[in-house]
């Protein structure tokens, strides 16, 4: 296959060097708005069929069977539409837009497309997150009472990224508010929020958080728990707990676990650790593009549509507005219908 990357920043670079290491797929056409990205990439990567266009009407002509965005969660409604028109299947990484409003604007513009979209949430696709998910579904840990998401990043994202991202809540927590929902297969229908600054300034300066904690109601009563930083100096933590009323169980907890413990006598986890998504999700991130490629190909329907994605932005709408007014949020209160 022919696919095309729009975005080569920090991810979209990741995923360029992925991409090139799918059999199935052929050539890559890659392009942003700053050529130099553009450049840099194929520059990397020209011996691995990767070719450079100036713009986003060139990759569209360019013949690539289906896209993969990977710019600014701002851009992202404009880029899904211009493909989706031009008949392209989608691939756009997470939030589905800066707000839910954008959000529900672009699903209702969708309406009555039959070309697919996949929102990508890469930790449906970590083999030991799909094991607990399985494990839920299967009722082994019988009736769920808490589930528990985390992720700390090691660092904060530079300030123009911060700046376009929607808030950790939609940049960073709405990966745990998709994989809670994704696991358990319930609906939260209320959070409780509070973030804190005590890193750079830049985060009150977009009126944002560098570390956040939620607590989710679910429809069928369970408690999720969602923690969140952009400081985790020891590496990149994102771990799952999924506690039942006939067992648990856990994701993220191996060698590579970025904490360190203070029992006596325990070696574990044994490291190095996680130092970021590069690391920790690699075959997630492969697992999904080839998921993917069978979209593009017309052998199974989007596995995360933006339907889907829009709810964990509703979760982090509601997280957001809490925060600020210091109180429990239904999702109600924010949903657009």
């Amino acid at each position: 296959m022919r696919i095309g990357l729009i975005g080569l920043g920090r991810i979209g670079a990741f995923h360029a060097g992925t991409l090139v290491g799918i059999p199935a797929i052929e050539s890559l056409v890659v392009t942003d708005i700053v050529p130099e990205k553009t450049k840099q990439i194929v520059d990397r990567h020209h011996a691995e069929g990767v070719e450079g266009v100036d713009s986003l009407e060139a990759l569209v002509a360019s013949g690539v069977d289906g896209v993969i965005i990977a710019a600014g969660t701002d851009a992202h409604p404009e880029l899904v539409l211009a493909c989706v028109d031009a008949g392209l299947p989608t691939l756009c990484e997470k939030p589905v837009a800066q707000t839910g409003a954008a959000g529900a604007e672009l699903l209702r513009r969708l309406e009555g497309s039959t070309v697919p979209v996949q929102i990508g949430f890469q930790r449906r696709y970590d083999a030991a997150i799909a094991a607990a998910r399985a494990a839920v579904v299967s009722g082994e840990l019988g009736w769920i009472n808490t589930i528990r998401s985390t992720t700390l990043d090691p660092e904060p994202p530079p300030p123009e990224y911060v700046a376009v991202s929607g808030g950790m809540f939609r940049d960073c927590g709405v990966h745990d508010f998709d994989v809670i929902r994704w696991v358990t297969g319930q609906e939260v229908v209320e959070v409780y929020a509070t973030g804190s600054n005590r890193g750079a300034d830049f985060f009150r300066r977009y009126d944002d958080v560098d570390t956040s904690a939620a607590i989710l109601t679910f429809a069928d009563g369970a408690l999720g728990i969602v923690s969140n930083t952009r400081y985790n100096a020891r590496g990149y933590d994102v771990r799952l707990e999924v506690h039942g009323s006939r067992d648990s169980v856990a994701a993220g907890v191996d060698d590579g676990w970025p904490i360190r413990a203070t029992e006596p006598g325990v070696a574990f986890p044994a490291g190095p650790p996680h130092r970021f998504f590069m690391d920790r999700f690699l075959p997630a991130f492969r697992a999904e593009f080839e998921t993917f490629l069978e979209v593009v190909a017309g052998n199974r329907p989007s596995p995360c549509t933006v339907a889907d994605g829009l709810e964990a932005d509703w979760i982090a709408e509601a997280c957001a507005r809490s925060v600020t007014e210091h109180r429990p949020v239904r999702i109600a209160e924010v949903r657009i219908a």
